[in-house]
This record gives C-alpha cells, structure tokens and sequence, in this order.
C-alpha cells in the first residue's frame, strides 16, 4: 500500500478538456467518433494509393506518409485520454508521459519537414516535367521521407529529456489532455526561461528551414502556373497546390501559436482548444482534403467500387 501511495504522489493528473465540459460523456462520443474516422480515412487513403498504380508517384507517397504520421499522431494522445475518461483514472506516470512527449514531438517535427518535402516535390512537378522522373525517383523519395522521420526524432530527443529533468515541486496537475512540452514546464519549480529561449530558437529553426522551402517553391509554382498557357493545366496545378497549402496553414499556424507566442498569449483553456484542433481535427480533415479535391484519387475510388460492383 506504501509503495502504492508512493507511486501515485509522483504521478502526474491529467486535468484534461472533460472537466471544462458541461457535458462531458457527449463530448467523449464525439471525440471516439473523430478518433474512428481520422483512423479509417487515413487508413483507407493509404490502402487506395497502395493499390491502384496510377496512384504509384512521389506525390502520393508522401500523402500516403502524411496520411501514416496523422494515424500515429491522434492514437499517441486520444486513446488515453478517452480511457480515462471512461474508467475516471486520469493519472499517467512519469515514464508514460515521456513516451508520450517523445512520440508526439517527432511526429510535429517530422510532418513539418515532410509538408516542406511535398513543396518541393509539386515544385519538381510543375516547374520541371520534363526531368521531374529523374530528379524525384523512388530513391529521391525515400531518402526525403527519411530524412523527415529522422529530423523528426532529433526533435523528440532534444526536447523530451531535457523537459522531464526538471524538478517537479508545484502541483503534478497537468492542465492538458496529454504531455505537451508547455503544459509540462508550467508545472517545474526551478528556472525554465533558459530553456524555454533555447526551446523558442529551436522551434524557429524547425519553422524556418521547411516555411523557407514551401514558401520558395510555391513562389516558382505560381510563376510557372501563370506562364501556362493551357487553361486546365492551371486548373490543376492550381487544385493541386491549394490542397497542400490549406494544410500547411492548418498545421502551422496552430504550432506557431503553441511554441511560438509569448506566454502572455496562453491560458489552459486556449491551449488545450488549439492542440484539439491540430491534434484531433487535422488528422481528419487530411484525407479529406486531399480525396474530395483530387480527381486522381477519385478516380482510383470509382475504379475501386466498379470492380468490386463487377465481382459481385
């Protein structure tokens, strides 16, 4: 029972968003109903791009990457905290937390440097067809989607080390529904400005480099589509780019306010409300926006249905 009781002192409390809701059992069944088609339109995106070889390009390998990193970034955080609210234990200990923070901050930084990488692939696409086979090959894509994976991971092991060395005296309430690197520092007793300066540089590096890139290849892209002389080449070109854009402003813009913004811009409240959007919400509106908007990919769903109707 000591030993218990011991274990249960150092243990954090994740305050979570239930307690801000009035109702909170229907806002646990929505968030499983998110939760289960973030799941199963990632999955299904993947499956479809896998499957149908018009689908087999750079462009959709990295969506299909995309798609894998949205599917790992929403079960990092929301099965646990659905559980808990379901058993009514909110408690997470020391290691899992770690875990928790570690998965979460490789896969931001890895979808950062992975949007960049689908910048630059669209860039190849419009402003060089003619050598775009060579120059972005299999070989090409694998290198990028790793090298997006590994910048990821030395993210995750920069800051998840460092954030849980720090002395937790305060209260072990973290007002958070999981292991932010933020949420986590509000709660350490000793100095963190250092840290949270060295934490800022970081993040700004890691904006820097992938907003850098977007933003250079879509400058070229748009100058090239404007040059086009076929009226639905720029329609598609067009789609295509704006697709990607729209996620990079959703995913963006919420981790510019979360790592970015001075303190005097965070409460709980706002925190919890933008990491629901980018952490819960983006996973599904990604497969969203780049099927409903993309004929190549509803193409291959159409296809899909008419074999499976002929089999029948």
């Amino acid at each position: 029972m000591r030993n218990k009781t011991q274990k249960s002192a150092i243990d954090f409390t994740l305050v979570g968003i239930f307690s801000q809701s009035q109702h909170p059992a229907l806002l646990c069944v929505v968030i499983f109903v998110v939760f289960l088609m973030a799941l199963s339109g990632n999955i299904f995106l993947i499956f479809l791009i896998y499957s149908d070889a018009h689908l087999h390009t750079p462009m959709y390998f990295f969506i299909s990457q995309l798609s894998f990193m949205d599917m790992m970034y929403i079960s990092v955080t929301v099965p646990k905290m659905l559980m808990d609210q379901i058993t009514g234990v909110n408690k997470i200990s020391v290691p899992e937390c770690g875990i928790q923070m570690f998965l979460y901050v490789t896969l931001a930084g890895s979808e950062f440097f992975l949007l960049a990488s689908m910048a630059y692939d669209r860039y190849m696409a419009i402003c060089h067809p003619l050598h775009y086979p060579v120059l972005m090959n299999h070989k090409v894509c694998l290198f990028l989607a790793s090298g997006c994976w590994f910048l990821g991971s030395v993210d995750g092991f920069l800051f998840t080390p460092i954030t849980m060395t720090f002395p937790f005296c305060r209260s072990r309430e973290i007002h958070h529904f999981f292991c932010e690197v933020p949420a986590i520092l509000k709660l350490s007793c000793s100095d963190t400005s250092l840290y949270e300066i060295f934490m800022y540089l970081c993040c700004v590096l890691m904006l820097l480099v992938p907003v850098t890139i977007i933003s250079g290849s879509y400058y070229f892209i748009l100058l090239t589509i404007h040059r086009m002389n076929s009226a639905e080449g720029r329609k598609k070109a067009f789609a295509t780019c704006s697709s990607h854009m729209t996620v990079v402003l959703l995913f963006y813009g919420a981790a510019i306010y979360t790592y970015m913004l001075p303190n005097s811009y965070h409460t709980s409240e706002k925190d919890m409300m933008v990491s629901v959007f980018y952490t819960i919400l983006t996973p599904v509106l990604n497969p969203l926006i780049y099927s409903l908007r993309n004929k190549d990919v509803i193409g291959a769903l159409k296809k899909m249905l008419n074999v499976g109707i002929v089999f029948q």
